[in-house]
């Protein structure tokens, strides 16, 4: 440690002067650094000059990707021409909705079970409640199993409750008991609220 008698002679070196130095070489004729842009393939950010784009939605042969799936052969299921239930790709499943809240798998199974074999139930439960959310699918590997089932059991009750059954998938428009009904029958036109005061 130094005693009080000792001064210290402090000269500032280079590298302390760097901010004193960059503050005072800025003036109005120094060019600014270009910038390069990623969207423009590096170009300078000026105005001068058409800008290239790079990336998936700037391609100017959107024709020819169109022709290039157009071409492709892809799977599909094929519908058997016109409205009806579809066939998923393991069997044919069910929409089982007005489901009490409080019935088990079992249930389910005891009451679709005689129809045919049930490959396939699912029974979704709330996450919050615990409870069922109302609805089930269920799968048949026949497809008259699955009809058998829909014409049996639509409207039946279980735990005190009545179901709606239908196809789970289908090719056309309803006509089930889950076709849309038209909940303002009897009124033509909708209601208009009252003019507003300024």
């Amino acid at each position: 440690m130094a005693s009080a008698e000792e001064a210290v002679d402090y000269e500032p070196e280079d590298d302390d002067l760097m901010d004193e130095d960059a503050a005072g070489d800025t003036s109005p004729q120094a060019p600014m650094p270009k910038l390069k842009s990623a969207i423009t393939g590096g170009a300078s950010t000026s105005l001068s000059g058409p800008k290239k784009t790079k990336g998936r939605g700037f391609r100017d042969d959107d024709a020819d990707r169109h022709s290039r799936l157009a071409s492709r052969d892809f799977e599909s299921l094929g519908a058997d021409g016109g409205p009806g239930p579809q066939r998923s790709i393991e069997g044919w499943i069910i929409l089982v909705i007005g489901v009490h809240e409080e019935a088990q798998e079992d249930d389910l199974h005891n009451a679709f079970g005689e129809f045919g074999e049930i490959k396939n139930l699912h029974l979704n439960l709330d996450r919050r409640t615990g409870f069922v959310k109302g609805y089930a699918l269920i799968e048949y590997e026949k497809f008259e199993e699955a009809k058998n089932a829909i014409s049996a059991m639509d409207g039946a009750e279980l735990l005190t409750q009545t179901m709606n059954v239908d196809w789970a998938f289908s090719n056309g428009p309803s006509t089930g008991a889950f076709k849309r009904k038209n909940m303002r029958s009897g009124r033509t036109h909708r209601s208009r609220s009252p003019r507003r005061r300024y």
